[in-house]
C-alpha cells in the first residue's frame, strides 16, 4: 500500500536559470511559431484599432515622408539624385527599406517592457517578442511597396523616368532580409538593455532620427567623398538602400566592398544581439 502511494505521488521539477553564456536554443522558435504568428497578428491589430484610418497609415506615414523630404531636400535645397531619378521616387525607395529598421528600433527594443506581465508571469522564448515586432514591420512594408510601385509607374507616364522589371528585382529579398537582419540585431541589444536601463527608451527615438540621417535616405551615398565610403559602410542600412535603389530604380549598382561591409556589420549585429540577449534572458522576470 505504501509502495503504490510513493508510486502515485506527485513530482516536483526546478525550472532553473540557466549560467553563463547560454545556448541561443533557437529550436523554440519554431516549437513556439503558434506564439510568433499570433503575436505579429495582435501587434497589427493593436496598432490600428479604434483609429479611423486603420491600415491606412502603413501608407500616409512614409508617403508623407516622402512629400515632406521632395518639398525640403528635393526643390528647396535641390539635392542631387543617381542617374537623374525623380527625387520623389529616389527618397521613397529609400524610406521603404528605412521604415523596416525603424520599427525595429522603436517598436521591438520596446518589446519586453511592453509585455511585462507575459516575462514575470509565464515561459515562452523571450526571442519571440523582438522578432514579432520585427516581422510585423514586413506588413507595412509590402503595402507601402505597392504606393512606390504606383510613383514609378506615374513617373514613367509623366516624367519620362524609365524603369525595367528585370533580373535585379530578384535581389530585392535579399536587402529585404537585410534590413530585417539589422534592424533585429540592433533591437536585440536595445530590448535587453531597456529593460535594465529604462534611460534607453528616451534615446530610441534621439537614435531613429539620427540614423536616419547617417544613412542615405534623403540625399545620395555618391555625396559621401571616396575615402570615408568604406568607413561610411558600417552602417548596414547604406547597403540596403543603395540596393534596393539600384533594383528598383537603376541607381548605380551597390555590389562591392561597400555591401560586404554592411553585410558583414548586419550579420555582427544580429549574433552579437543573440548571445547579449540570451544571456540577459534569464534576469528578465526578475529585473523587468
Amino acid at each position: 500500500m505504501t509502495a503504490e502511494i510513493k508510486k502515485h505521488e506527485p513530482m516536483t521539477v526546478y525550472i532553473k536559470p540557466t549560467k553563463g553564456w547560454a545556448s541561443l536554443n533557437l529550436r523554440d522558435l519554431w516549437t513556439y511559431r503558434e506564439l510568433v504568428y499570433f503575436m505579429i497578428w495582435r501587434d497589427l491589430k493593436v496598432r490600428y484599432k479604434q483609429t479611423v484610418l486603420g491600415i491606412s497609415w502603413a501608407i500616409l506615414q512614409p508617403f508623407l515622408q516622402m512629400v515632406v523630404f521632395s518639398i525640403f531636400f528635393g526643390n528647396l535645397a535641390k539635392v542631387p539624385t543617381d542617374n537623374g531619378i525623380p527625387y520623389p521616387i529616389f527618397s521613397y525607395a529609400a524610406i521603404l527599406p528605412f521604415t523596416i529598421f525603424t520599427k525595429a528600433l522603436n517598436d521591438a527594443s520596446r518589446s519586453l517592457v511592453g509585455h511585462q506581465n507575459m516575462v514575470s508571469k509565464i515561459y515562452f522564448p523571450r526571442l519571440i517578442l523582438p522578432l514579432s515586432s520585427v516581422l510585423g514591420g514586413v506588413v507595412d512594408f509590402a503595402l507601402a511597396f505597392l504606393v512606390l510601385i504606383g510613383l514609378m509607374i506615374y513617373y514613367a507616364i509623366t516624367g519620362g523616368f524609365h524603369f525595367f522589371i528585370n533580373a535585379a528585382w530578384l535581389a530585392l529579398p535579399f536587402f529585404i532580409l537585410l534590413a530585417l537582419v539589422s534592424g533585429l540585431g540592433v533591437a536585440l541589444w536595445l530590448s535587453a538593455l531597456f529593460v535594465q536601463y529604462r534611460d534607453v527608451g528616451y534615446l530610441i527615438p534621439f537614435l531613429a532620427e539620427l540614423w536616419k540621417f547617417v544613412s542615405p535616405v534623403v540625399y545620395s551615398s555618391s555625396l559621401i567623398p571616396e575615402k570615408w565610403q568604406m568607413l561610411y559602410s558600417l552602417n548596414p542600412m547604406v547597403g540596403v538602400i543603395n540596393g534596393f535603389r539600384w533594383a528598383l530604380l537603376g541607381a548605380p549598382s551597390p555590389f562591392g566592398m561597400g555591401l560586404t561591409i554592411s553585410t558583414v556589420i548586419a550579420i555582427i549585429l544580429l549574433a552579437s544581439g543573440l548571445v547579449y540577449f540570451r544571456r540577459m534572458e534569464r534576469t528578465f522576470a526578475d529585473t523587468i
